[in-house]
């Protein structure tokens, strides 16, 4: 929902003006995440016994923010390069409090900003701990639940003096209930920067000149609270794996840079040397350059140690390049995107699909009671596409759940179900809660997710990475598409011995393995699209109509047309048109109608004729050549032949692009739609 940005330079030496370059640009990587507010904290040019801390916060994208700097900055030497340094940075998407200076991160415990933090996610007893420190004077500022978090740990600094800054923040997590991720710096901790995270994504990115001494942090763990005074290592254990240091230690102080970021796009331009944070770990870098791993319990499955991971993400991904939006970038990056989600797993030469995440569980999946698909959003409508091919293929039932009713209705699970949960970031809040209400009932958990090393993934107990490569954004696109072509191909796996659905299989196949060209001929349609969006983007409302393996279609469409251009669409099942929807239809209103030679041919052209016999005006998606069809419209876009239950594929393709040429018609924000963020980390 917001994104968190942290640099911290040990020998390394950077002007503050670097700094300041390093957080903005950082902050311009994770825009997509939240951009109704933005915010830095660096160190200010002067002296004393504490290092005092200048913040500078606005409201409007990290643009606005940086000609505020410059102005603050004008006339100030930020040349000088400073040996260590710590500075955190964040661009939020409000919660609590409307977008404003004040409720901008980072936040403040005091007037001398003693410490600052900035955060993302929900504390949900926020009311009660501001209560609390009400009562020991603290005066807030803010409408944030975020300004709790700093006064908390200023509170937690003045009763114990003696505590480090990552023992203050452990003690003050435990007090703190909800989904977080943090970063702090202090004045009275130069150089020192403490991060932690509970539900919310947060990663530690670290670059050095010498090769790593370790690829395992190690975790160290709480013995006990320890007495006023008493020393560090006296209170926590370390249970290290192999001959592993229990801290990640620069050797013979070697330089090293550390970054805190929410993901991985914001730091790939300096390292792809990352660890992934599990919920609970603090993650302190102190003022002798170590980075050091605490937990305060110990759970049964836990590695004792963080893995730093070598990231394969390339800066050129997250990247424009030619297009002027990331959105339009990734709808023409469909025709690669699906075949990376094929490669290694699809073989058309022996006409077999492997799942390897997967394969070990397909015994067991095959002997469920029932397949379940938890999904938000986009994922739940690419689960909604392949439903009715799953069911064909497999004959087990399929319940298709939105997360958020899921929980709501408390549904019963058993422990011979298989929950799929789907994502495009990993990190949906309600899709993980889902997941943990069915992991807890003893079910089969399978993830299907964009984001390698994201929450759903870990605790997942298997699944599928759909690898369509980062998407920036906000509305998504070919991770829809690849989410599509995942499940189908977990339908064919679970199909793999049936000897009756053999020649079904075949054509599945032979119609993936022309995928990429099908979406090819479907993107040269784009200036068609945009002389339709010419004709609709002034209406009020569209209507998107379809049944069978485009329903879903309908509904995706619908919701792209809501996101980017703020006007109404609905998604109608052409089957229920005479159920109400078909009192909407005169010469005045949009439809839009998916009509192609599939099984239910025959039920939409009598759809259409309805609509047509009530002056509607259709624009018709359908076959090549499909004349029949096309007498019934003036207006029509053709999309190529392929098996039936990959139409969806095909058809969802026009519909971006118009809400795309849309949006920039009307003057939306193509890629930060208003009141949205890319990854929903809170209820």
């Amino acid at each position: 929902m917001c994104g968190i940005f942290a640099y911290l330079n040990y020998l390394t030496p950077k002007s503050r003006q670097e700094v300041l370059d390093l957080l903005l640009q950082g902050l311009k990587r994770l825009e997509y995440r939240g951009y109704d507010s933005t915010g830095i904290a660096i160190d200010a040019l002067n002296s004393g016994e504490a290092q005092a801390i200048l913040l500078v916060k606005r409201t409007g994208k990290v643009k606005v923010l940086e000609d505020a700097v410059a102005e603050v900055c004008l006339g100030q030497d930020y040349s000088l390069p400073i040996d260590t340094h710590i500075g955190i940075a964040h661009t939020r998407w409000a919660t609590h409090g409307v977008p404003s200076e004040l409720n901008s991160h980072p936040q403040r415990s005091d007037e001398e900003n003693s410490f600052v933090v900035v955060h993302n996610g929900i504390i949900t007893n926020y009311k009660d701990v501001k209560t609390l420190l009400e009562k020991r004077g603290y005066v807030f500022e803010s409408d944030t639940d975020t300004e709790v978090i700093a006064k908390l740990v200023h509170h937690l600094w003045q009763q114990h003096p003696g505590y480090t800054f990552g023992e203050l923040v452990e003690q003050a997590i435990q007090q703190l209930e909800g989904a977080f991720a943090i970063a702090f710096k202090s004045r009275y901790f130069p150089g020192e920067c403490v991060a932690s995270r509970r539900g919310s994504p947060l990663l530690v990115g670290i670059k050095a000149k010498t090769k790593l001494a370790t690829d395992h942090i190690p975790i160290l763990y709480a013995k006990a609270h320890r007495p006023h005074g008493q020393p560090q290592q006296q209170a926590f254990q370390v249970l290290p794996p192999g001959d592993c240091s229990a801290e990640f230690q620069p050797l013979e102080r070697k330089e090293v840079e550390y970054f805190f970021a929410s993901d991985a796009s914001a730091v790939i331009e300096h390292t792809n040397r990352v660890i992934y944070l599990e919920d609970d770990d603090v993650a302190a870098v102190k003022s002798d350059g170590t980075l050091s791993i605490h937990r305060l319990n110990k759970s049964s499955d836990d590695p004792h140690a963080r893995e730093i991971i070598t990231l394969k993400m390339e800066i050129q991904q997250i990247m424009k390049g030619n297009y002027d939006y990331f959105m339009l970038k990734e709808i023409f990056e469909q025709p690669e995107s699906v075949v990376n989600t094929m490669r290694g797993r699809m073989r058309f030469d022996t006409k077999t699909v492997v799942l390897g995440g997967i394969k070990e569980y397909i015994p067991e999946i095959k002997r469920c009671r029932r397949l379940m698909w938890i999904a938000c959003g986009t994922s739940y409508h690419s689960a909604v596409a392949t439903r009715q091919l799953l069911e064909e293929l497999t004959e087990l039932p399929v319940m298709v759940e939105l997360a958020s009713d899921f929980l709501d209705r408390n549904t019963p699970i058993f422990r011979d179900d298989v929950c799929f949960f789907i994502s495009q970031s990993g990190e949906t809040a309600d899709t993980l809660m889902a997941l943990r209400y069915c992991k807890q009932r003893g079910a089969l958990i399978v993830g299907v997710t964009n984001t390698v090393g994201s929450s759903i993934c870990r605790e997942s107990h298997c699944g599928v990475h759909i690898n369509a490569g980062p998407e920036i954004g906000v509305a998504s696109t070919k991770a829809y598409t690849s989410q599509f072509i995942s499940l189908v191909m977990f339908a064919l796996v679970m199909s793999e011995d049936r000897l009756s659905l053999q020649q079904r299989r075949l054509e599945i196949i032979n119609g993936l393995s022309q995928l990429d060209e099908h979406i090819r001929t479907v993107l040269n349609l784009n200036s068609q699209v945009q002389q339709l969006a010419k004709e609709l983007y002034q209406h009020k409302s569209l209507l998107i109509m379809g049944r069978g393996f485009n329903f879903a279609t309908c509904l995706e469409g619908a919701l792209k047309v809501k996101e980017l251009t703020y006007m109404h669409s609905e998604g109608i099942l052409a089957g229920e048109l005479k159920h109400g929807p078909l009192a909407l239809v005169d010469d005045e209103m949009p439809v839009l109608m998916i009509v192609l030679r599939d099984p239910v041919y025959t039920k939409c052209m009598n759809a259409l004729q309805q609509v047509t016999s009530r002056k509607g005006r259709p624009i018709l998606i359908c076959e090549e050549g499909d004349n029949e069809t096309m007498s019934f419209s003036t207006r029509s876009l053709q999309i190529p032949r392929t098996v039936d239950c990959l139409q969806g594929v095909l058809t969802v393709i026009p519909l971006q692009l118009l809400s795309y040429h849309i949006a920039v018609l009307r003057g939306c924000d193509v890629d930060c739609p208003r009141n949205l963020a890319k990854s929903v980390t809170v209820e």
